[in-house]
């Protein structure tokens, strides 16, 4: 790999050309369509109803996040993997508002959420941000949009749930050690898991199996795991 960093990294799933991109998103260009995992819109709003002192402008935020990415990809629909709203805490009339202003940007813009267990604890969200609401699995193609990983389901999975991160260490160090935990994609023969892209979502680190793909993101750039990590 050279020393230019790489806004996406081109992958073929069940047959067809997809990008991954640095911003934590897949971009399957033949479709225009962006695919986003647990976003979690309104999760620190919920911490905040819970009494917990934590930032907000998240939602603001994950709203520019995704405006930046449709800047610099055609797109006609943007599929997310589930966890769209983070409890019912998201309902808040300034989170709705928010997102209501977003969605008076792209009126075109076809929106589906595949539902995973924070949304239905959550509820939908409003009917007036015209999203498509749907059950796992959600088929097109011959790929299958899901949350969770282990989903039964036909053709190929791509899902969200475990916000993976890859902790990658100096060389030489231990396992105690210091180094970057980074939020990666997880490819496996038959499924991809994407990483988070909401903020204040944290992750989960995972390590990969046999005949499984790592891909590392860091501010505008993405990589394969190298080799020998």
């Amino acid at each position: 790999m050279s020393g230019q960093q790489q806004a996406h990294c081109v992958v073929e799933l069940a047959g067809e050309i997809m990008w991954l991109l640095a911003h934590k998103a897949v971009y399957w260009p033949a479709r225009k369509m962006l695919v986003i995992a647990d976003i979690h819109f309104g999760k620190a709003a919920a911490f905040r109803a819970l009494g917990v002192p934590v930032p907000r402008g998240t939602t603001t935020q994950n709203l520019l996040a995704l405006d930046a990415l449709m800047a610099s990809y055609a797109c006609e629909e943007i599929v997310f993997l589930g966890d769209f709203l983070h409890a019912r805490a998201a309902h808040a009339p300034a989170t709705v508002a928010a997102m209501l202003a977003w969605r008076a940007r792209h009126p075109g813009l076809r929106l589906t959420v595949v539902r995973g267990n924070h949304d239905a604890h959550a509820g939908d969200p409003a009917a007036a941000l015209g999203i498509g609401m749907v059950d796992e699995p959600h088929q097109v193609g011959k790929l299958s949009f899901c949350h969770h990983p282990d989903t039964a389901a036909p053709g190929y999975v791509l899902a969200g749930h475990v916000h993976p991160v890859f902790h990658l260490r100096a060389a030489g160090t231990g396992r105690h050690a210091g180094g970057l935990r980074l939020p990666c994609f997880l490819l496996g023969q038959e499924r991809a898991i994407l990483p988070s892209f909401g903020a204040f979502t944290g992750g989960h680190a995972v390590r990969p199996g046999a005949g499984e793909r790592v891909y590392m993101t860091a501010d505008a750039a993405i990589f394969p795991l190298p080799a020998n990590c």
